[in-house]
């Protein structure tokens, strides 16, 4: 296994501590700060995984199926835990995750006709968005910083629907091969 497969499966291995810690509080504030580290190196493998895998020519399938649904049990998990905390509305949670049901069932159905649909440029930014969010909401800092992670919410909920119209509109032709 290469590395670049190593930090994906990291990524998975780090979702379970980092949900326990987020759900439980053991240690209070300062569980606050452990599972925003667990968080950042989590996200921080999801950047490097690819550069490694690109830049020393070490893409593999494992890595193309499941460095994505490793970013999506991170990402989604993050958002339930503060949606259990009350620190994310139920409605954004609704809307980013029903997005990632709809692109990996179409990712499914264009990898039956041996179609491999890339991540997009909007893609890309609404990850980055929503991760950005999702720190600042574990960090709690108040003041100011609420109205940032309020911006950030919203942003990432217009960004989420803005990638899910540009991704079905790019690749509209994978539904027009099903019967």
């Amino acid at each position: 296994m290469n590395t670049p497969n190593k930090l994906t499966l990291l990524r998975f291995i780090l979702v379970f501590p980092f949900v326990v810690l987020m759900l439980q509080g053991w240690g209070g504030e300062a569980c606050k700060w452990i599972c925003l580290g667990i968080f950042c190196i989590a996200s921080a493998t999801d950047a490097l995984d690819g550069y490694i895998a690109r830049k020393y020519n070490l893409v593999t399938n494992f890595g193309k199926f499941m460095d994505p649904l490793a970013d999506k049990l991170l990402v989604c998990s993050a958002m339930i835990c503060l949606m259990a905390q009350e620190r994310l509305p139920a409605w954004a949670v609704l809307i980013i995750i029903a997005r990632e049901f709809i692109i990996s069932g179409f990712r499914l159905v264009a990898s039956d006709n041996g179609i491999v649909i890339a991540a997009s440029y909007w893609g890309k930014i609404k990850t980055i968005c929503q991760m950005a969010m999702i720190i600042l909401l574990i960090a709690d800092l108040g003041g100011v910083m609420a109205v940032v992670e309020n911006i950030l919410i919203d942003l990432s909920v217009a960004l989420t629907l803005i990638s899910l119209a540009d991704y079905l509109w790019k690749n509209k032709g994978v539904l027009s091969m099903q019967d």
